[in-house]
This record gives structure tokens, C-alpha cells and sequence, in this order.
């Protein structure tokens, strides 16, 4: 005890110097206002209008920053940084250009209520409204895609504006919240007084569920005959799996996962049934479209998982467990609603919870089909398949690293072939679909998490988005090892045009991409390449045995597609399965 001492009270001493009450400059007031919210590190990118703030910086110690190469890599990582620790992500830009180069990245974390705090710089309050030299009207800009946004005109409003900011983003259904602060605010000065107390008229999420509601739940599972769940983000995001897991345990019901909901309950398990929708497994895909029981928990029914919407689960009584009223309903009709946030949901249901008693022959056939009908690919040993690459990871890191992708066929095969066993460790846009947010979504992730293992999964495609953010991982020693998928072309467009579009290629030729390995030690990063199955477990050994950041260029077929594959407009059971 007496060895711990000294750190609390370092930490307790610190709290007390940013909390003094000083008369100091907007710029000193966000960043102690930032440090007293807990937050340990901001990506960002400086520009005129944050100058008073990066100038704040300048010598202040206890202030950690990232300087990224791009301001779409510093909200990318800002936002890996939140999914991997369940933080808060903070990123920085100046104003016009540089705050509309976040707009992507506040989309993506929009789509998949990521909870972040995105700061920019604006012009002074005297030339808003006037086309100043780089004005942008970010506020206005975002609004569709921030849960909630500030326009500071007064220094005295900072240190309330950020306590709220980041109280919304991780409060209820999370998100970003965007603050803009013009550039005569920041170097305006004020008494400084911490935010402490929340006081936000109309907003007020409901965490503790309909106790009735409960109890409909209860009696429909001790009913049904073919129940099963389907278990999202949202699980992740309100931190349990572990309810989640016991929930499971005392109903014994089969349990599938969306895209966002892997890791939020353990792949080896006997009742998961995998991933489901239009990559989906059979098993799971099959089994929501022949359940007599279906409960969602923490997911939005989202078109890739839905399919045609008039043919999703036609037998099935629909419960809905969601901490956002207005996803209930809102694409599929719901027998049972129940609003709250899933920990709290489940922890209130658990106790009572009924085992599934006669669904006995359900479970048979569940696991019928998943002997029968696992995901499945030729393999070659003349040239490297993606899917092996992919199994190959699995395999040497047992499931528990850190894996970020981009987006594309390669982001499929990660999440068909990767096995997780553990939540946040699965790191991918879902929602937007966003290219370029694999890489640097990474080295946030790696930031949050500097002793575990991180992968970043990419596309030649997506790999050259954000390329740039290579110097970072150089600089900063931050050992991510950079997997790229290199199969010379836009894969999944390939393979839309290829199955939908009659073999009508336009446009989706990458063969004049640079040579990743020399581009990676450009940056002073070393680059590995593999072409055969021997290569590839040489490379991979020697990145895993590389202390510091390795970019791996794994050279795979070129025709390879991505199955089962559900073609839009077909139900989830309407599935291409592919030559295998």
C-alpha cells in the first residue's frame, strides 16, 4: 500500500494545480478542463485559428498530443482510441479546411456511437458570418452527424460547454459532440472555475427499463420453441458482455453477433452461431429467418444484417432491447420494447430469467448446421488466399490481439475467419463504411492500449487513404503491425460487378499502387512482403518478433470473392454460397 502512495498523491496534486482558480486564457482553460475530464491523449493538427491553443501547449507537461499527418488520421485514431478503451476520444483542428476534413471521421463515429469530444478552431466572433479566410460553418456543417454541438462565444462558457460535451458523448446513446471555439475566445481570459454540475433541460436518458416489460420477456422465452438472439454494439459499447454472457448461460438460447457486436460474446462457445446478414454465417442467417423468438440486444436491425426488410424473421415474436427509444420500431416492427441501456437491462433480467426449456430440438438443429454448413474456401498451395492469411493471424496471436480493419472484402474475411473471445477487441467502421479508417483507428487503439498486440487489417485500397499516418507509428515507436490485403484491385466493387453487374469492370484497377514495403520504409518503417503460404509465416514471425511498428504486404489472389453473400433486395436466406 505505502508503494502506491506516492503515485496518488502525484495525481491528487495535479488535479489540484489544473483546478486552481486562476485568471487564464480560454486556450489554458480548455486544456485543463480537458485533463480534469480524464482525458489522457488528443490527436490533432494545428492551424490558425487553434494557434493560441497549440501555443498553450508549448511546454505544458501534463498535456499529452499526437501530432498526426492529416486531420482525417487524427479523428480516425481519436475515435480506435475510444472504441478500445471505452474513453473518450479528443481530436483537434484548426478552423475552415481543417474542421472539414473531420466531417468523415465525426460520421463514422456517428454511425456507430462512438462517444468523442472533436474540438475546432473558428475565426474571432467579429468576422463569423463575413467569409473570413478559412471560415467554415462547422457547426452547421455537422449537425446532422453530431449528437450535439457548440458554438463558445464566451471565455467564461468553456469549462461548463466541455464538462456537458463529453457528459453527453458518453452518456446515453454515445457519440460525438463537436465544440468550436472562434480564435478571440481562446486568447480571451477568465477566472477559471471547473466545470462540475450537469444541469441539461430535455435530456435525460433512460438507463432502467419497464419492469413489466421484463416479465413479457420472461414468459416468451419460457414459450418459445425456436428463440434466438441477436446481440449487437450496444453490448460492447454499456460494457456487458458479462451479463450478456450469463443471460446466455441461464436461457441457453443460440446467440448470433452483428459486425459491431464481435468479442461482445466468446466465438468458441457452443450456441454462438456466428456473424449474420449478407457475410453472414448460414447457421445464424437461417436460424433468424426460422425463429419463433427473436431478441435484439444493443443492435438497429441495419440493412446488412436485415436484408429485404418484408421477408426478415416472418415467424418471430420481436423483442428489442435499445438504449435509443428512436431505433425501436424504426425498421422492424416490435412485439416488445424495451428501453435502457443493455447492462442495466440485463442485470434487472438475469435473476429471472428462464431457461429456454423447450427448445431443446432447436438447439440439435442449430448445431446441425453449423457442422454442416461452416464458412468454407479453396484453398490453394500454388497462390496465397486471403481467408488463410486471415486464419493464419487467428491461429499465431490465439484471438487475442487488437484488430482494426478498413473497410472492404478484406474487413469480411477478418471478421468471418478472426476468432474474439474479448470485447472492444474488434475495431472496424460498421456503419459509414468508412475507407482510410483502419490504419489510423489502430494507432489510436494502440495508444489506448500500449501493452497488447495490435493488427490493422487493410485493402490496397484503403491502405493508401491514410498512408501518411505511417510517420507517426515511425516517429512515436508505436508498434502496430500493418497487414495489407494486396489483391491489386478494389476488391468488393470487383465483386459486385463481377456477381451483379455482369462481369462489367469499371474502373477498379489498383496495379499502379506504390510498392508498399518500400513505402513503409520511407517512413523509417519496416516493410515485410509474402506471396506463398512459407513467406507468409516467415514475415508474420519476424513482424511478431519486431519490437516496434512492421508493414506487412501479403500478395493474394486477385479473383478471390467474399461468401455467403446476400445480394440486395433477397432475404438473409437467399445466400450465395460460393464454389466451395
Amino acid at each position: 500500500m505505502s508503494a502506491q502512495t506516492p503515485e496518488v498523491r502525484s495525481t491528487e496534486q495535479l488535479r489540484e494545480k489544473w483546478m486552481k482558480p486562476e485568471v487564464i486564457t480560454g486556450s489554458e482553460i480548455l486544456l485543463r478542463s480537458l485533463l480534469l475530464e480524464g482525458v489522457e491523449c488528443v490527436f490533432g493538427y494545428p492551424g490558425g485559428a487553434v494557434l493560441y491553443i497549440y501555443d498553450a501547449m508549448y511546454g505544458f507537461e501534463d498535456f499529452k498530443h499526437v501530432l498526426t499527418r492529416h486531420e482525417q488520421g487524427a479523428i480516425h485514431a481519436a475515435d480506435g482510441y475510444a472504441r478500445a478503451s471505452g474513453k473518450v476520444g479528443v481530436c483537434i483542428a484548426t478552423s475552415g479546411p481543417g474542421a472539414t476534413n473531420l466531417v468523415t471521421g465525426i460520421a463514422t463515429a456517428y454511425m456507430d456511437s462512438v462517444p468523442m469530444v472533436v474540438i475546432t478552431g473558428n475565426v474571432a466572433t467579429t468576422l463569423i458570418g463575413t467569409d473570413a479566410f478559412q471560415e467554415a460553418d462547422i457547426t452547421g456543417i455537422t449537425m446532422p452527424i453530431t449528437k450535439h454541438s457548440y458554438l463558445v462565444r464566451d471565455v467564461e462558457d468553456l469549462p461548463r460547454v466541455i464538462h456537458e460535451a463529453f457528459h453527453i458523448a458518453n452518456t446515453g446513446r454515445k457519440g460525438p459532440v463537436l465544440i468550436d471555439i472562434p480564435k478571440d475566445v481562446s486568447a480571451a481570459k477568465a477566472l477559471f472555475n471547473p466545470g462540475e454540475h450537469i444541469n441539461l433541460r430535455g435530456y435525460n436518458p433512460r438507463s432502467v427499463p419497464n419492469r413489466l416489460q421484463l416479465d413479457k420477456l420472461c414468459r416468451a422465452i419460457e414459450d418459445a420453441e425456436r428463440p434466438m438472439i441477436l446481440a449487437g454494439g450496444g453490448v460492447i459499447y454499456s460494457g456487458a458482455h458479462e451479463e450478456l454472457y450469463e443471460f446466455v448461460k441461464r436461457t441457453q438460447i443460440p446467440i448470433t453477433t452483428t459486425l459491431l457486436g464481435l468479442g461482445a460474446f466468446p466465438s468458441g462457445h457452443d450456441l454462438w452461431t456466428g456473424m449474420p446478414g449478407m457475410h453472414g454465417t448460414y447457421t445464424s442467417n437461417q436460424a433468424i429467418q426460422n425463429c419463433d423468438l427473436l431478441i435484439n440486444i444493443g443492435a438497429r436491425f441495419d440493412d446488412r444484417v436485415t436484408g429485404k426488410l418484408d421477408g426478415f424473421a416472418p415467424h418471430a415474436k420481436i423483442v428489442h432491447i435499445d438504449i435509443d427509444p428512436a431505433e425501436i420500431g424504426k425498421n422492424v416492427p416490435t412485439d416488445i420494447p424495451i428501453v435502457g441501456d443493455v447492462k442495466t437491462v440485463l442485470e434487472m433480467l438475469n435473476p429471472d430469467a428462464p431457461a429456454a426449456t423447450k427448445a431443446d430440438a432447436w438447439r440439435e438443429q442449430i448445431g446441425k448446421w453449423k457442422a454442416e454448413y461452416p464458412y468454407k474456401y479453396t484453398d490453394s498451395d500454388t497462390v496465397l488466399k486471403p481467408q488463410w492469411v486471415i486464419e493464419m493471424l487467428d491461429e499465431t496471436t490465439n484471438g487475442e490481439a487488437i484488430v482494426t480493419t478498413d473497410v472492404g472484402q478484406h474487413q469480411m474475411w477478418s471478421a468471418q475467419y478472426y476468432k474474439f473471445n474479448q470485447p472492444r477487441s474488434w475495431i472496424t467502421s460498421g456503419g459509414l463504411g468508412t475507407m482510410g479508417f483502419g490504419f489510423p483507428s489502430a494507432i489510436g487503439a494502440q495508444m489506448a492500449h500500449p501493452e497488447r498486440l495490435v493488427i490493422s487489417i487493410n485493402g490496397d485500397g484503403g491502405m493508401q487513404m491514410c498512408s501518411q499516418e505511417l510517420a507517426i507509428c515511425a516517429i512515436n515507436n508505436i508498434p502496430v503491425k500493418i497487414v495489407v490485403i494486396n489483391n491489386q484491385v478494389l476488391g468488393m466493387v470487383r465483386q459486385w460487378q463481377e456477381l451483379i453487374y455482369e462481369n462489367r469492370y469499371s474502373h477498379i484497377d489498383l496495379s499502379g499502387s506504390p510498392d508498399f514495403v518500400k513505402l513503409a520504409e520511407a517512413y523509417g518503417v519496416k516493410g515485410l512482403r509474402a506471396t506463398t503460404k512459407e513467406e507468409a509465416r516467415a514475415a508474420w514471425a519476424e513482424a511478431l518478433e519486431t519490437p516496434g511498428p512492421v508493414l506487412i504486404d501479403f500478395v493474394v489472389e486477385k479473383g478471390e470473392n467474399v461468401y455467403p453473400m446476400v445480394t440486395q433486395g433477397s432475404t438473409i436466406d437467399q445466400m450465395l454460397m460460393g464454389d466451395a
